[in-house]
């Protein structure tokens, strides 16, 4: 029986938070996959703790994995599922976590080569990625502002406008590190900020490599009704590549999935150099850094409406299920991301 841990992790943007507001989700993935799977939600990162910002959320969340993992020998593969904020502090710790090391293998008879004129079975190089030592499987993020939510419309809250998106700009440091990781206001030791160097690998850490090494990587995004993360932003795709609205259609077994692309690299472009001039850049020029960098990876993306239902005003906790009482439209969703779950 191969054991895979699930980490389900939430941050409500920068608002207080428990590992129960995974709760709902947890107990239906138990129900399950009762024999394969261990669920661990994750409560590194609770309270004031997510003003710290996304490198020393992320920091404190891969030592929570590890923690975890040595208290489960028997684990082989890994998965992770976030919401909100949660999708940057994971997307940090994966990186932490990541591992590649290569394995000897001989080849099979169908791949016998001559070495010095005898015939010999070759040996191939085999490259292994892994997660904390285990098998990254599941990748998946909720309503998470992949981008940031620096102006260009990225937090429909500021409804577009730039004189509100300028003043929360200029209030990000209200909201601690956090903050400014999230409006792209960092620039620690004359770095890029963060979130724009977290969409390549950098000197610091190997971000896309580790991305890069999950079976699957799915972004539920919110069409509508979300107001602190905006459809670009938690769909990775830009403005003008978001399904039309007229396009999308509910179906019987999941009514508020209206959209699935399959898994799918977009980008061919040549990505834009993080290193280049920080001062001055301007806000889409980043976001099109970002979204070339994390696009040059396949990714399903699942389009969520809670257009009509009562809770639609609550759409970035509902699509969680954060309190049933409250979030019951999203149990459609979740039950979505479990019949699809790959183990």
């Amino acid at each position: 029986m191969v054991m895979l841990l699930l980490l389900l992790i939430y941050l409500l943007w920068l608002m207080a938070l428990l590992a129960d507001d995974w709760k709902y989700a947890a107990k239906q993935f138990v129900k399950a996959y009762s024999r394969d799977v261990i669920v661990h939600c994750s409560d590194s990162n609770c309270s004031t703790l997510t003003f710290d910002g996304v490198d020393i959320m992320g920091t404190r969340l891969a030592e929570e994995v590890l923690s975890v993992i040595k208290q489960h020998p028997h684990l082989q593969k890994i998965s992770f599922v976030c919401h909100s904020l949660g999708g940057l502090v994971c997307r940090y710790a994966i990186a932490k976590l990541y591992e590649q090391g290569s394995a000897r293998r001989a080849c099979g008879e169908e791949m016998e080569c001559s070495l010095n004129g005898s015939a010999d079975s070759c040996v191939e190089e085999v490259s292994k990625r892994k997660i904390a030592g285990l098998e990254p499987v599941n990748f998946i993020t909720c309503a998470t502002p992949h981008l940031g939510c620096r102006g260009h419309k990225q937090a429909p809250a500021f409804c577009g406008l730039y004189s509100l998106e300028k003043v929360a700009s200029s209030s990000s440091w209200l909201l601690g590190r956090s903050g400014r990781h999230l409006f792209l206001k960092d620039c620690d030791e004359g770095k890029p900020p963060l979130l724009l160097r977290m969409a390549s690998d950098s000197e610091d850490l190997p971000f896309i490599s580790a991305l890069q090494s999950f079976k699957r990587r799915v972004a539920y995004a919110n069409t509508s009704f979300d107001y602190l993360v905006g459809w670009s932003t938690s769909s990775l795709r830009r403005r003008n590549e978001l399904p039309k609205c007229r396009n999308l259609k509910k179906g019987d077994k999941y009514p508020h999935i209206v959209n699935v692309d399959e898994p799918t690299s977009v980008s061919n472009q040549e990505e834009t150099p993080t290193e280049a001039k920080i001062n001055g850049r301007k806000s889409n020029e980043m976001e099109e850094a970002m979204i070339r960098g994390l696009t040059k990876l396949s990714w399903e993306r699942v389009d969520v409406s809670f257009k009509g239902s009562k809770q639609r005003y609550f759409a970035h906790t509902t699509i969680q299920v954060t309190n049933y009482c409250f979030n019951s439209d999203g149990a459609d969703v979740i039950q979505h991301m479990i019949d699809n779950f790959a183990v």
